[in-house]
Formats: structure tokens, sequence, C-alpha cells
């Protein structure tokens, strides 16, 4: 009896070389990038690009302001008034207590913790020398030495009291109009860590 041998992997074998070998004569002759654009243009032949139509823009109509009444039956005040406008602008013009301060404040001396952030300020401790107490705070590598009246963090913070746990300050920040506002801060003390 004669061996059964199959002969479907020796034909598979020969047209797989026979396309490689048509593949490479092709890649030789005449437009070295041919088969790359005939094939780019049979797949894309049926792709076309659609452009949505624009939404139509709908033209604007102003609406009247109508001043409704309150729980009471009291009308509210129309915030559209030229009156009420006027004496808003009156209001800003006059310079505030802040306002002065900030003016005096730009003028003097700038102290070494006014170079830093109040929340990059730790404090550390106290001291009390004769009657006066003063703060130790740290400030980058540095320890400092308070006392009422001192200026730190980069708000125009003077120091207005130092008790055992905290000094407090009296900052000037302006407000989302562009005003000029006090604000009282604290630094508390920091424990120390084991």
């Amino acid at each position: 009896m004669k061996p059964n041998h199959d002969k479907r992997p020796r034909r598979a074998l020969r047209a797989a070389a026979l396309v490689a070998s048509a593949a490479l004569l092709a890649a030789c002759g005449g437009d070295e990038h041919s088969d790359l654009k005939s094939e780019l243009d049979r797949m894309t032949k049926d792709m076309r690009g659609r452009i949505e139509k624009l939404p139509e823009v709908k033209p604007y109509e102003p609406v009247a302001y109508k001043a409704e009444k309150d729980a009471q039956g009291k009308p509210f005040v129309d915030p559209f008034r030229p009156s009420r406008i006027e004496v808003a602008q009156a209001e800003k013009v006059a310079p505030s207590a802040a306002t002065a301060r900030v003016n005096q404040e730009q003028d003097r001396a700038k102290e070494p913790l006014e170079a830093f952030a109040l929340e990059s300020i730790q404090m550390q401790g106290t001291l009390t020398q004769g009657k006066e107490t003063f703060a130790l705070v740290k400030a980058g590598s540095n320890l400092y030495r308070v006392r009422k009246g001192n200026y730190m963090g980069q708000n125009f913070g003077v120091i207005t009291a130092i008790d055992e746990g905290q000094v407090s300050l009296k900052e000037l920040v302006q407000d989302g109009g562009g005003e000029w506002i006090e604000r009282q801060s604290s630094l508390q003390l920091q424990e120390a860590r084991k």
C-alpha cells in the first residue's frame, strides 16, 4: 500500500509564493506607490464626507423688566433705575478706610515676613520679656520673633494681638468688586511633632 500524501499544503504554499512574487514584480516596476494608491482608491470610493446643516440662529428679542411684588405686596426695587445706578457709582468714588490704609502700606518699607504667604508661616511658641509678649514663627528655614504691630503675610497683615495659642492679624484683601476690605486672620500654634 502506498502512503496517502495530502497535496493541499503544497498547493497553499505554491499560491502564497505566487502572490508574493507578483507583489514583488509589481513593486519593482513603474510607479512605486501605484499599488498603495489603487488600494486606497478602492477602499475610499464609497466614502463621502457629510456636513450637517448649521442650526438656525433665532434673532434676539429684548424683554422689558417688570418689577413684581414681594409677599407683603410691596414692589421690588427696580435694579435698572438710573438713580440707583448713580448712587452705586457715587459710593465707589468715595475711598474707604481700607483703601487709604493700602496707600499708606505701599509707601512703607516691607518687613521680612511679608515675603511669605500667611499659610506658609507657622507659629512655634511665645516668649515673654517684661510686660511684652512675642511670638516665635517659622517661615522657610528661619525662626523669627514678632510682636504686636509687626507685619507678616502678603496681604498687608499687621499683628493685632498675641496670646499663647495664636497670633491675630488684620489683613487687607480685595473683594469681588475690586474694593479693599479688612479681614481678621489668625495664625494658630503648631503642636510639636514627635
